[in-house]
């Protein structure tokens, strides 16, 4: 799969994107954004409540893991691809004041959004940093658990990201996330087409190729489930029924 697409054009396209579900939430997207799909894979009402507006608006997850990550007072926490913030605002709210949490995200117009809102929210626990989840802006064995919603699938390189999650959680620490996967391989022109990419399909790992890349990059898998979502445009919704394109959320503790 990293062989066959061309990384330049998925990054421009990812980062076009998201761009737009940043600054136009409202848009026709392949994906659902906001509270109603937050609310239906689980998220907290009253806990939503305290979140930015803005950040829920351009919310673009596909599953809920705050259960299975178990934040407590006081716990730092890296969220991948972080967006506009609403899974670190979130998160945050979890930690508290004594916890930190921040986010790395490579689309500028996300970072700039969400550190606007932390700003205009008097966040003094959450901070949003420029970067690439495959080579974190981020120091070793700091971490007490890593979270990602829906964007491990937009990596080429998997592996990378979860080598690092591992370098930056402490031994014990958890690998909380939500993701895309399929239960059958995708097609060559299906991984070769950067659109597809973008819209979290075309780099949907089959589920037991993305186990195993966590479980090679130093974690234990402690669970796996799959999560009540779906595409809402006919392309999305007739891959997943092809493929078995689907939502899981995992948990995965390091073991060194």
């Amino acid at each position: 799969m990293t062989a066959t697409v061309d990384t330049q054009d998925l990054e421009a396209k990812v980062m076009d994107m998201y761009r737009d579900v940043a600054q136009r939430p409202h848009g026709a997207f392949h994906f659902e954004l906001g509270q109603p799909v937050a609310l239906r894979v689980g998220y907290d009402a009253s806990l939503l409540a305290g979140v930015p507006t803005g950040a829920v608006q351009s919310f673009a997850g596909v599953g809920y893991f705050f259960d299975l990550a178990d934040l407590r007072a006081g716990d730092t926490v890296v969220d991948l691809g972080s967006g506009s913030g609403m899974d670190a605002f979130y998160a945050a709210s979890l930690v508290g004041p004594t916890g930190r949490v921040v986010g790395i995200d490579f689309t500028r117009e996300q970072v700039q959004k969400a550190r606007v809102l932390a700003a205009t929210w008097g966040a003094t626990n959450v901070e949003f940093r420029e970067g690439r989840i495959e080579a974190l802006p981020f120091p070793d064995v700091t971490a007490d658990c890593v979270i990602s919603n829906g964007v491990i699938n937009l990596c080429p390189d998997k592996k990378a990201v979860f080598a690092e999650a591992a370098r930056a959680l402490r031994p014990g620490g958890r690998l909380a996330i939500a993701d895309i996967v399929t239960e059958q391989p995708l097609t060559e022109s299906i991984v070769c087409n950067a659109d597809l990419w973008a819209s979290c399909i075309g780099g949907a790992a089959q589920q037991d190729l993305y186990r195993k890349a966590i479980e090679s990059s130093g974690f234990v898998v402690d669970r796996l489930r799959v999560n009540a979502y779906t595409f809402i445009s006919e392309q999305a919704r007739n891959a997943s029924a092809k493929y078995g394109v689907k939502s899981i959320s995992v948990l995965a503790t390091r073991t060194s």
